[in-house]
């Protein structure tokens, strides 16, 4: 079992976007949120490194991204930070829906 770097990367992404759009726009809620969901996902991507079948938070964590910064981006038509937020979003939801039908490697 190796560590989900993508996951940790992912995690990464989203936790400094909350800074980011704290620190450019004092926004308390982006910081929340990036926060949250950032710590979330990298639980998930700890979770995901221990057992790859523990895929859970981290689907249900990137899925809620998904949902809710796509329709900012939708209603905004802004790629930032939005649009890169659910597109990463989006491909993790992904990601993480082939894992559900990989075949666990014999040891």
């Amino acid at each position: 079992m190796g560590l989900d770097w993508i996951g940790f990367g992912y995690a990464a992404l989203v936790a400094s976007g909350g800074m980011i759009g704290y620190a450019k726009a004092g926004s308390v809620p982006s910081l929340a949120a990036g926060l949250l969901f950032g710590s979330l996902a990298g639980l998930g991507a700890y979770q995901l490194s221990q057992d790859p079948k523990n895929i859970w938070l981290s689907l249900i964590a990137s899925g809620t991204l998904a949902g809710i910064m796509g329709m900012r981006f939708y209603n905004s038509g802004k790629f930032m930070p939005a649009g890169l937020i659910a597109g990463a979003s989006l491909l993790m939801v992904g990601r993480l829906g082939l894992k559900i039908y990989e075949k666990p490697h014999e040891g």
